[in-house]
């Protein structure tokens, strides 16, 4: 289906995404605008290297067929080194609802070993919703590790419905 902008569009619709980071010492680890307290190691990035916020912005313009952040901040501009994901994601909230949708609903899967997140669960749920403008019940958080399959990486899967607004 190509985009229409035209108001009688569907009335929802899903996105998918996903990002992951290398960890390294000497970097700090940031998850859904949540600095992350006793991390050893932190995200190797471009920009602060938020793997949840990089994933529910590629959710949302995965729902709306508008490519991914890379499209918007490529990782070879200079521009964008160390950049704040809060912005990337106001801008990507900025682009979905220039074309008449709001989220919804937004469901997270975050893999990492160490440190565990559990602790942390409310405070990312509630970033990310005040972020988007959602409540934080419409923000579900899961953790899981890679049972020592990756542990210097760090990754999130995000879904997100989109509803028509007919802004």
């Amino acid at each position: 289906m190509v985009f229409s902008p035209d108001p009688t569009g569907p009335l929802l619709r899903v996105g998918y995404g996903e990002d992951a980071h290398r960890l390294a010492a000497g970097h700090s680890l940031i998850l859904g605008g949540v600095s992350i307290p006793g991390a050893a190691l932190g995200t190797v990035a471009h920009s602060d290297g938020d793997a949840v916020l990089h994933a529910v912005a590629d959710a949302l313009l995965s729902g709306l067929a508008l490519g991914d952040i890379g499209d918007y901040f490529p990782d070879t501009d200079p521009l964008w080194a160390g950049l704040d994901s809060r912005a990337i994601l106001g801008r990507v909230l900025d682009l979905v609802r220039e074309r008449g949708y709001a989220p919804v609903n937004i469901a997270l899967v975050v893999t990492l070993d160490k440190p565990k997140l559990g602790p942390l669960r409310a405070q990312i749920a509630c970033n990310v919703a005040a972020l988007l403008g959602l409540p934080e019940s419409e923000v579900g958080v899961s953790f899981k590790t890679s049972e020592g399959l990756a542990p210097a990486h760090v990754q999130t899967r995000a879904t997100a419905l989109l509803s028509r607004t007919g802004g």
